[in-house]
């Protein structure tokens, strides 16, 4: 896989933890209190306090990241125009297929066990609402 794609993908994946990421970054560096980054990161993933918007824009953002890896992978592959897709349709399909794939397991690992695991460890109450519970 193309080392341009996988920046995409992990940047995409990044982008959509967004509502997470900061409160264990806070947490685990001193740069606030478990409760102000627990009630940061719920206000964030749950929408709470009018802030509905932000967790479905990120998800956009980072889905908009992927079809731009995809296109730029594409094009620097040749397939430039409809013509060539269509040409090449099966490659194509495969591609996308594997890459909005592995795209959405690495933000569900990365958001839902690394994330979560490091949360837990450094003091957030998430033990509780953990898939594995």
């Amino acid at each position: 896989m193309d080392r341009g794609l996988v920046k995409w993908i992990s940047s995409s994946t990044i982008l959509a933890s967004m509502c997470c990421l900061p409160s264990v970054i806070m947490v685990m560096f001193g740069l606030s209190s478990v409760t102000t980054a627990a009630a940061l990161s719920d206000t964030l993933y749950w929408g709470t306090d009018g802030y509905w918007w932000f967790r479905p824009t990120l998800l956009t953002a980072s889905a908009i990241m992927v079809i731009v890896g995809l296109i730029s992978y594409f094009r620097k592959q040749g397939v430039c125009t409809f013509d060539d897709v269509k040409k090449d349709k099966r490659r194509v399909v495969n591609v996308s297929l594997l890459v909005i794939t592995i795209a959405f397991v690495s933000y569900m690992i990365f958001n839902y066990v690394i994330l979560e695991i490091l949360g837990i460890a450094v003091g957030l109450p998430w033990e509780d609402d953990a898939f594995w519970n």
